[in-house]
């Protein structure tokens, strides 16, 4: 063989070698959406898995959080979304999941993630293991510490009433001449606590979802005349339509805002862009007749049943859920843990200021102060069908298209039809 024939012939064998490294490799895609750090925090340690599993490659797709609500079901459904994703939407999305039972430590993940297990299960004859429940959160209110002050208005007390919260904002705005008294995020899961802390039941004595009810039906009548009389940031729930989301943690942020309802993610959000601004405060949610609940929930990491790579996809989960990389999560991304060994160890939170330890701390707090129902409501698997009724028919009787009585009885016949639809 001539050296040319010889050279040309081992290009072609580098090259055919090069392909089949590049088709034996596993690329896993992983969509992701935070209002703080965690995907570039988890991108740390999946770095580390990598470097243990070579031929594996994550290729991280951030997105923003209405992409993770409206685009992944169509793209899970039309059989086009990735191996992973960090999700919301917990029992909704559960038909496209890839169970991990069979490649992790069922003693391990049940002693360590308990009841958020049942979060990601299709009922109660399902013992699958789905998630990794990476962000336990809770939702309630944010003040300005600083317009409170500059006010002179004293800032309510711990078993304060949504009345008394109401008085005491539209006093600070005022006084200070803030634009926004209050707003809470457009989301029907936002919405939930409250309505839960007035006495709405959601589920009827033999367990079948209801939504409306009288207690709440009373909470609406009060959101909506909050709105009407300027009480209520009205564009975060009125501009928009249909169940797309909307916050107001800018408003917030810039200072415009005196009570913000949202929840514990939050927090990293307004450590880092408040600064020296103003003083905030994460205060308990307001009172009712029942308590003084907010929602449980978060989000956390799936695989899909769709992947080339189910084991590869589930050993990386699996690496996550290790305590040792799950604490290390939680301290960069400023969450509270829903890893029950992590939690009773503590955590310390890194880069994080005294206000978002404190913050933090003070969510920490609330989360015994969450009624039974709203934790029954979070791992309801058709939680989404009544989140979102929620938020189509409240926001219809905000801008005045229905009025508070013909929009709950609009819920009622959303929620028979969505059932029927479901198979429920």
């Amino acid at each position: 063989m001539n050296r040319k024939l010889e050279l040309a012939s081992g290009a072609v064998l580098a090259s055919l070698m090069l392909g089949v490294g590049a088709a034996s490799a596993e690329e896993i895609r992983l969509m992701c959406s935070s209002d703080g750090n965690e995907c570039e925090a988890a991108m740390e340690i999946i770095q580390r898995f990598e470097a243990d599993n070579p031929g594996v490659k994550v290729v991280m797709d951030k997105v923003p959080y209405k992409a993770i609500l409206e685009n992944l079901p169509v793209q899970l459904a039309a059989g086009t979304g990735p191996d992973i994703a960090k999700v919301t939407d917990l029992g909704g999305l559960n038909e496209y999941y890839l169970d991990l039972a069979p490649y992790v430590d069922r003693d391990y993940w049940e002693t360590s993630f308990g009841d958020t297990l049942n979060w990601y299960r299709s009922g109660p004859d399902d013992d699958g293991i789905y998630g990794m429940h990476s962000q336990l959160t809770i939702t309630g209110p944010y003040i300005n510490k600083t317009l409170f002050e500059q006010a002179g208005v004293e800032i309510p007390a711990a078993d304060a009433d949504w009345d008394t919260w109401a008085e005491a904002a539209r006093q600070v705005a005022e006084a200070t001449q803030t634009p926004f008294p209050m707003a809470m995020d457009r989301s029907g899961h936002r919405i939930a606590g409250p309505a839960i802390s007035y006495g709405a039941k959601l589920f009827d004595e033999n367990g079948d979802p209801i939504l409306v009810d009288d207690a709440f039906t009373e909470y609406v009548n009060k959101f909506v005349g909050w709105h009407n009389d300027g009480t209520m940031a009205r564009d975060v729930w009125g501009a928009s339509g249909g169940t797309s989301y909307q916050d107001a943690a800018q408003e917030f942020i810039n200072g415009e805002l005196v009570y913000y309802f949202s929840g514990s993610w939050q927090v990293q959000r307004m450590d880092s862009s408040i600064g020296d601004a103003f003083d905030w405060e994460v205060v308990g949610s307001p009172c009712g007749a029942a308590g003084c609940s907010g929602m449980p929930g978060g989000a956390g990491f799936v695989g899909f049943k769709d992947t080339k790579h189910p084991e590869t996809v589930a050993k990386l989960i699996d690496y996550l859920a290790q305590e040792d990389n799950y604490t290390e999560l939680t301290a960069k991304s400023l969450n509270i843990p829903a890893h029950s060994g992590v939690a009773a160890k503590g955590v310390t939170y890194i880069d994080a200021s005294q206000k978002a330890n404190d913050a933090l701390n003070a969510w920490g707090a609330q989360v015994a102060k969450i009624l039974p129902v709203a934790f029954k409501y979070q791992g309801y698997k058709n939680n989404r069908a009544m989140f979102n009724i929620t938020l189509s028919r409240v926001s219809q009787a905000i801008v005045g298209e229905l009025s508070v009585e013909d929009a709950m009885d609009r819920a009622k016949e959303d929620l028979a039809t969505a059932l029927a639809e479901a198979g429920k």
